[in-house]
């Protein structure tokens, strides 16, 4: 009984297939100056929780902190209307999408706060979250507000114990990550590079995957920056490089456009489109369950 979802804590075991890095309630519209980026179409995401359910997921961890719009209704109403576990989180994103007082308030005082949503609850409730994340560097480079936030995470999870799910921009600045936790010592087994299918260098995975951390390839369907014929490669690759342990899968939706309702891959295109690609060049469903569900269960576990 250890790892923490909307629904209180439930074994280990009962994770099932797990997608490792989501949005379900997401709000970056004021930055990004697009409606599009107010992901808000509750009743529509409710029918793709739905399918992909029925489909074999089992899990959704759900990466949206304080300060991205990040909201607790909408969780629990997926939970009760699905039976998807749905695993919160909390912390900081990054520049320029920190909250006011990220500038203004000192980083124990930050890290307080974090803490209070993993022991106490969340706004209030009493859901607590159990990942720190997602927390991010911008292109190649960690600005200094960027490096508190990180600070303030490597802080809240040596308190704490539990997972720290990170942004990389276009997958840059991932070794620097790693470095910096390692210098706060942050238990690197218990840490996931996000966004690194935005950038397939093998030699610049295998030295990530050098750390034993893991590896999200995480924005699954998002042909524009990557072809998914060239992550089924590249994962092929890392596991024929014995990095099969490490890899973990998600889609990172964000928007209302990536809906199927609006024409958008939806959530079930890693499911439908990607694991197909991966069979057919010869990985097969063990690897696919290794990948979906003995490493985020791996990773969840405190």
């Amino acid at each position: 009984m250890s790892i923490i979802t909307i629904n209180g804590e439930i074994n280990r075991e009962d994770l099932g297939k797990t997608y490792i890095h989501e949005h379900l309630s997401i709000d970056l519209s004021s930055q990004k100056k697009d409606l599009d980026t107010k992901f808000d179409d509750i009743e529509s995401l409710l029918e793709e929780m739905k399918n992909i359910n029925g489909k074999g997921i089992n899990t959704i961890v759900e990466v949206t902190n304080r300060g991205m719009g990040r909201n607790v209704d909408v969780m629990k109403r997926i939970t009760q209307e699905t039976g998807l576990n749905i695993i919160a989180s909390t912390g900081f994103y990054k520049e320029p999408f920190l909250p006011d007082y990220v500038y203004e308030m000192e980083e124990k005082e930050l890290s307080k706060l974090l803490i209070k949503d993993i022991l106490e609850g969340i706004d209030g409730t009493d859901v607590k979250a159990h990942v720190i994340g997602e927390i991010g560097t911008s292109n190649d480079i960690m600005t200094p507000m960027e490096n508190k936030v990180f600070k303030v995470a490597a802080r809240t999870h040596l308190e704490t114990g539990i997972p720290i799910s990170t942004h990389t921009t276009l997958g840059t600045y991932a070794l620097e990550q790693i470095e910096f936790m390692k210098k706060y010592n942050v238990d690197l087994t218990k840490l996931v590079i996000g966004h690194l299918d935005l950038n397939c260098d093998l030699d610049y995975h295998l030295r990530v995957a050098d750390n034993g951390c893991y590896l999200a390839f995480d924005t699954i369907g998002k042909l524009n920056y990557q072809s998914d014929e060239k992550r089924a490669k590249h994962i092929n690759e890392l596991i024929n490089r014995g990095h099969i342990n490490q890899i973990v899968l998600s889609q990172d939706i964000t928007r209302k456009s990536h809906l199927n309702v609006n024409g958008g891959i939806g959530y079930s295109h890693l499911l439908d489109k990607f694991i197909p690609k991966l069979i057919e060049i010869g990985i097969d469903e063990k690897q696919i369950e290794i990948m979906m569900k003995e490493n985020p269960k791996r990773l969840l576990d405190i």
